[in-house]
């Protein structure tokens, strides 16, 4: 087993892909169709098991625990035990660890669309008070 720092610092690095995959497919243009497709399954399926399938790839929570059981598989990263117990705790630390940068990133897009936003109001005010002291003229 690598010394906990190496795994600590593992841990950060392997969660920013997870966090960038479950982010892209369940919120950017590039998957709107089939996540539309499967947010209509998800409500129209009758049984349990196939709602809560097509409904992982509607949340980056849910998504993100299927994203990090694929790379833990590709990795074969492990946290404190060298046995089933790592995989166990590393599986949780990374899904925990990329739901934080996923709702870093959140808020950091709601934040820039915000002032996108008021940037726009404050520049249409500025063209109304330009075409208002034009026609005064």
């Amino acid at each position: 087993m690598p010394p906990l720092s190496q795994q600590i610092i593992a841990l950060f690095i392997l969660a920013i892909p997870v966090a960038s995959v479950a982010w892209t497919v369940t919120h950017e243009e590039i998957f709107r169709e089939p996540r539309d497709w499967c947010a209509k399954k998800s409500q129209a399926c009758k049984s349990f098991l196939e709602k809560k399938f097509f409904y992982l790839v509607t949340c980056e929570y849910c998504f993100s625990h299927y994203v990090t059981v694929a790379l833990l598989f590709v990795t074969r990263y492990k946290v404190l035990f060298p046995d089933w117990r790592g995989y166990l705790i590393s599986g949780f630390s990374l899904v925990w660890v990329a739901n934080i940068y996923m709702s870093i990133f959140g808020r950091l897009r709601l934040e820039i669309k915000r002032e996108r936003v008021e940037i726009e109001e404050v520049e249409r005010e500025g063209a109304v008070k330009d075409a208002a002291n034009d026609s005064k003229r």
